[in-house]
């Protein structure tokens, strides 16, 4: 299906690996021409001919420079994705083990760095009439599913994409949320992840975990979603095809959020 994105720009957060990796490869694929962004270039932005900018959202200061960087590197900015997240390795306890200091963390990289690159881009996203894609998490709806400061920071990030679409859309910008279930991440696969953290406190080894989680979250396609997969749903709302879709929320869960 030809998407006609040929010759559009984007701009992709959280971009080194998992989701937003993909996101930049399914992007340049179409034929949009990518900013890159992350703390650490990843390899693979090289072969899908993606501009490379390092950054740490974390600094308030980052979200302007790497905008900045973005509109001189493409010329303006048709796409924003906005995928930076995680920081919820070391969350797998429960609400009163968690810190001030962690929940300014969690918060901080999965909404106000998100808050933060939007307002810089969106001078250039109105020129372009243009379209945010945010990647949330089914946790921003079923917040029992993760660790709480992730899943609340999530909610936050949903709710502020409705927030935007309805503020920016007669200006022609679309804004749209994904929000996928449990992907094959470091999140979930990494000895340092979240999902190695739950694993330990719940004195079940790691690769027992992985493997019963999908029927664990109700997943009724029996595997982990693919990073792809949600990539090729976020390139989908970034087309002109999605021109009539603002607003949204897209759960793609493998069935596991039961509400409607």
């Amino acid at each position: 299906m030809n998407l006609h994105l040929n010759g559009k720009t984007a701009l992709v957060t959280g971009a080194g690996r998992g989701i937003g990796l993909a996101v930049v490869q399914a992007l340049a694929a179409e034929g949009v021409r990518v900013v890159a962004a992350a703390r650490t270039a990843a390899p693979e932005w090289k072969a899908a001919g993606a501009i490379p900018v390092t950054v740490d959202l974390s600094d308030p200061a980052g979200a302007e420079r790497l905008v900045t960087e973005a509109v001189a590197e493409l010329g303006g900015i048709d796409i924003l994705v906005n995928n930076i997240g995680g920081g919820d390795g070391d969350l797998s306890g429960g609400f009163l083990d968690v810190t001030d200091a962690q929940w300014a963390q969690v918060t901080d990289l999965n909404f106000f760095a998100t808050v933060r690159v939007t307002r810089a881009a969106l001078p250039a996203l109105l020129a372009a009439r243009g379209a945010i894609v945010n990647v949330s998490s089914i946790g921003a709806r079923v917040p029992h599913g993760g660790p709480v400061p992730y899943t609340t920071a999530k909610a936050a990030l949903t709710a502020f994409g409705k927030a935007l679409a309805e503020e920016f859309g007669s200006q022609g910008v679309r804004v749209n949320t994904v929000s996928p279930g449990p992907v094959r991440t470091a999140m979930w696969e990494s000895p340092t992840g979240y999902g190695a953290g739950l694993a330990a406190a719940m004195g079940v080894p790691h690769a027992d975990l992985l493997a019963g989680l999908p029927a664990a979250m109700g997943m009724l396609i029996g595997r982990l979603v693919e990073p792809e997969e949600v990539a090729t749903l976020v390139t989908y709302l970034a087309s002109p095809l999605a021109a009539a879709t603002t607003g949204t929320d897209h759960l793609i869960d493998g069935g596991s959020v039961k509400t409607a």
